[in-house]
């Protein structure tokens, strides 16, 4: 976002884990392993040295209690230079963009010249919370010098004894209670987005998506892994290059009895991490690096989650357009995070739409319709699968790729994220 002739963020590379499904080869690596595994492989494929790393930024969803600083633990594990400094953010599924457009905005700001940004999350480490009421009664015991008494005290407490055990987590909104797959199915149909119109959509984000594993377009960003067992993992593997509309009709709907959101539509529970190394503009090019993209503009918004939680990016994208002095017709690439098939058709529709843009964007005609050619040309997460923090850093790396492969020009992004937020950025070529 640095104006025209000031300071200027680039991005110079991108890398990323395998992404796979949760509870499978990643269950004994938590965030903070699959981070470093990301940026170690971010720093070898760079050659940069890990002493010059001056700062981290890190987003994720699924913080570790014992270290939710994750971007510093990163700077440990690696063993950078101690001076190397970090903070971690989280702003639900649109963390990672946040970690990587609030380290461009440092170095535009002349904080560092060189940073690490990205995102992880493990969804098979999750902690499983405990009832308020059994924390309540046991912390004194567990913080203190109990004495016998102390322990009848904490029994009295627990009494009736009921709601003891731990609930099942879901992903639902705090303040209204309701499930992201419920809200998928509202946005469908007051949309008008039916079932064959998701599944062809899944369909598609799973054959581009295998279409570019299979070409070698993302050999640039996936690394290697080597998980604690001994097992190397050097692809995505949640990618089905068979799945049809046929099979994807066979599913029954999981949020409600005469839905249209099927466990094929969406995305899966993943676990992954992705990194990003930021230079200032002057600095890459002095250390011999050539830079992939830069940031053009980026626009984080909010709406009323009892509306439509997963529509934000209906308003964040024409912002960020704005920002930058562009139109939807200026763009060669659009990248929109699919947390459901229904979601993202959902925020198209928003964008065509006369009535959106005069009700919610303040603005006489549509922002326009956008191309499925031009759209998530490598498959997105319904395919590839959603790390929560480690989306946005997956898409800046995968269009800043695209970008300085085709020699096309601008790229624009968008994700839907909890609690009404809606996240996007326009990258530039560099």
């Amino acid at each position: 976002m640095a104006a025209k002739g000031a300071r200027r963020a680039v991005i110079v590379s991108g890398a990323r884990t395998p992404f796979v499904r949760a509870f499978t080869d990643y269950t004994r690596m938590d965030s903070i392993a699959l981070a470093d595994a990301a940026v170690r492989g971010l720093l070898e494929r760079t050659g940069l040295p890990g002493a010059q790393v001056q700062a981290i930024v890190w987003g994720g969803v699924i913080l570790p209690s014992a270290a939710p600083n994750i971007a510093r633990e990163i700077a440990l594990d690696l063993k950078l230079d101690p001076g190397c400094e970090g903070y971690t953010v989280t702003r639900a599924c649109a963390s990672g963009l946040q970690a990587v457009t609030a380290a461009a905005a440092a170095i535009e700001r002349g904080e560092y010249d060189i940073m690490i940004a990205g995102g992880s999350d493990s969804t098979s480490n999750a902690e499983v919370k405990l009832p308020q009421k059994l924390v309540h009664a046991g912390a004194p015991l567990a913080l203190g010098k109990p004495k016998p008494m102390d322990y009848l005290s904490a029994l009295r407490q627990l009494a009736p004894f009921t709601d003891l055990l731990p609930a099942r987590p879901k992903i639902a909104e705090r303040t209204t209670g309701e499930v992201m797959g419920e809200s998928a199915e509202k946005m469908a149909r007051i949309h008008g987005i039916g079932r064959d119109e998701q599944d062809e959509f899944a369909v598609r984000s799973h054959r581009r998506a295998a279409a570019a594993i299979e070409s070698g377009r993302f050999d640039d960003e996936v690394l290697r892994v080597r998980t604690p067992d001994g097992v190397d993992i050097d692809r995505d593997g949640l990618v089905r290059a068979d799945t049809s509309v046929e099979r994807l009709a066979k599913l029954a709907p999981v949020f409600a009895t005469d839905g249209t959101v099927t466990a094929g539509n969406a995305s899966p529970l993943t676990d992954g991490a992705s990194a990003v190394l930021l230079m200032s503009e002057d600095a890459a090019k002095a250390m011999g690096y050539r830079p992939l993209a830069a940031f053009r503009s980026w626009s984080y918004v909010s709406v009323d989650p009892a509306d439509q939680v997963l529509i934000g990016p209906a308003i964040s994208m024409p912002r960020a357009l704005d920002k930058a002095g562009l139109s939807l017709a200026d763009i060669d690439l659009v990248d929109i995070h699919e947390a459901f098939a229904a979601q993202t058709l959902s925020v198209l529709s928003a964008l065509a739409s006369d009535e959106w843009a005069k009700t919610r964007l303040g603005r006489d005609t549509a922002v326009g319709e956008i191309d499925i050619e031009t759209l998530n040309v490598h498959g997105g997460s319904v395919s590839l699968g959603h790390p929560f923090g480690a989306t946005g850093a997956r898409m800046v790396t995968t269009m800043a790729n695209e970008l300085a492969r085709t020699g096309k020009s601008t790229a624009l992004l968008g994700i839907c994220a909890a609690g009404g937020i809606g996240a996007s950025a326009v990258l530039e070529s560099v």
